[in-house]
């Protein structure tokens, strides 16, 4: 059955299983949140209680956890009248995140220049990127740039920072979503990334901070460009 939200016809949801036998609000929220992040749940799309309690076979009031969850972690909206939908991040949204990560990342960088560990964890990530881009799995690439991200400010060994992170990081991947050249935009980064890795090789903590600044800069002025042509 096709089902036409105001936006064009969509296809039903084709939902992987769940991973564990009990069906918890959390496991959904982990399913749903992979396929958000993955892109195969697209922003603006709605997400309807009585298909996707079927489809993972759990009730409706899990699945109303579910997207309590999810509420709180940015990643959907709640529309009065309308229902629950991913959510589109717009030309605001972009800018705080970036504001975030501009305060935040810098610390991880301190943290990191003072453990070879973190370098090195750092490095085997754009290693593995740069065989991801060799074979053109660009989505791999970005999902290598977040990995990237999320452990240089876990390098900060704080519960509070990581956990605020990563709200930051799953509204990085809705803004992300809006771009449909996933080469175009991983590619600049990836040799940005390996570039911070060898500022932090050499102890260069200024060269790093000034590198992410502008590796930052760039980076939300290239969404900002999508979103307002959008």
């Amino acid at each position: 059955m096709v089902v036409d939200t105001g936006l064009g016809a969509v296809p039903p949801l084709r939902l992987p299983g769940l991973t564990r036998r009990e069906s918890t609000a959390e496991a959904v929220a982990g399913v749903l949140r992979e396929q958000i992040a993955a892109g195969a749940i697209g922003p603006g799309t709605q997400l309807r209680e009585e298909e996707i309690a079927r489809a993972l076979d759990v009730s409706r009031n899990t699945v109303r956890e579910t997207f309590r969850l999810l509420q709180y972690e940015r990643l959907v909206e709640h529309a009065l009248h309308r229902g629950v939908f991913v959510r589109i991040v717009g030309a605001e949204e972009v800018r705080a995140i970036y504001r975030t990560r501009q305060l935040v990342e810098p610390l991880g960088l301190e943290a990191a220049v003072e453990d070879p560990e973190v370098v090195d964890d750092l490095e085997r990530i754009v290693a593995g990127a740069r065989r991801d881009a060799g074979a053109g799995r660009w989505d791999l690439v970005g999902t290598a740039d977040i990995a990237f991200h999320r452990r240089l400010v876990g390098a900060c060994e704080s519960v509070h920072l990581r956990a605020m992170f990563e709200g930051v990081l799953a509204e990085l991947r809705l803004a992300f979503l809006r771009l449909t050249d996933s080469r175009g935009l991983h590619e600049p980064y990836l040799q940005r990334n390996a570039d911070i890795v060898g500022l932090l090789r050499a102890g260069d903590l200024a060269a790093a901070r000034r590198e992410m600044h502008a590796y930052l800069a760039s980076a939300e002025q290239q969404v900002l460009a999508v979103v307002a042509a959008a």
